[in-house]
């Protein structure tokens, strides 16, 4: 079996930098020059890749790869710090991605982190990439990064297309350490029994894959956060109505849209402090 260093994002993204970067960005003049140690020394991160390339319009500037295998809700936090350290660290440009593999639940993905305390605006844009709006057919295109994550790719969750992606996989050795991960990302959409056929694979050894671990922790991450969140907005709630009366109810239309769960605990915090509903109203919506 892989190690985990063997199939992690650095990994993958190293099968096709170039296309990778290019397919990112969505420009077709990017050279990319290496993937350099993106660690941080004060911050945990396993996750993310960084690129450094250059181009005749951007000049020399970084990408900032964070793959998620769930979005979750501290994300644009995360993606604000992790922009921020990169530029002190390298003085260049860096452009942040969001790439997320597996569709969670209904919540709309922001594009941007966005905080203001005491009439200070702080924001961090970033673009987002969500795999199952992806076609599968993108992977058979140049872009093999992305051949073990066709199960969950558009129109990717099908036999057919699930057997071209383990011919192509098996047909590179610099591909084939892959084929755990793309049986691992086929259990999503098709049966074990119907997996183990294709990819003649043992589901026992395939469950002792860090992938299959990390899932499940993924997975018991967020139910703790959708209670919490559940909890923070039942406090509000309350608040509402203990201090403003039934029609400050109204409010939660648009408090119950914000998934930024610290973006959620000031506002609860605030219901104690502020005078008047439109005082509250503005911190909503800023």
């Amino acid at each position: 079996m892989a190690e985990a260093s063997d199939i992690g994002s650095k990994r993958l993204i190293s099968l096709a930098p170039q296309q990778w970067a290019n397919w990112v960005t969505g420009a077709s003049d990017i050279i990319v020059k290496e993937i350099p140690n993106s660690e941080f020394q004060w911050v945990s991160r396993e996750s993310d890749v960084l690129i450094r390339a250059e181009s005749p319009t951007l000049g020399k500037f970084f990408i900032l790869n964070e793959l998620q295998l769930r979005y979750k809700m501290r994300m644009p936090k995360r993606m604000r710090a992790y922009t921020g350290l990169a530029e002190e660290k390298y003085d260049l440009p860096v452009y942040p991605v969001l790439i997320n593999i597996i569709k969670g639940s209904d919540t709309k993905i922001p594009t941007r982190f966005k905080s203001k305390f005491m009439g200070l605006l702080a924001r961090q844009d970033y673009k987002v990439i969500n795999l199952w709006e992806i076609d599968a057919q993108v992977a058979f295109n140049g872009l093999s990064s992305l051949l073990p994550f066709v199960p969950i790719l558009k129109n990717g969750g099908n036999e057919a297309t699930i057997e071209q992606a383990l011919r192509v996989l098996r047909a590179d050795e610099q591909l084939e350490q892959f084929e755990m991960l793309l049986g691992f990302f086929a259990t999503f959409v098709l049966d074990s029994p119907l997996v183990q056929r294709i990819m003649r694979l043992d589901m026992a050894v395939l469950q002792q894959s860090p992938w299959y671990e990390q899932i499940l922790k993924e997975g018991q991450q967020i139910g703790e956060e959708i209670g919490e969140q559940r909890g923070i907005l039942s406090a509000i709630e309350l608040g509402l109505e203990l201090k403003f009366g039934a029609e400050a109810l109204q409010l939660m239309e648009s408090i119950s849209q914000i998934s930024d769960l610290e973006q959620l605990k000031v506002i609860k915090d605030a219901i104690k402090i502020v005078d008047s509903l439109d005082e509250l109203r503005q911190l909503v919506q800023n």
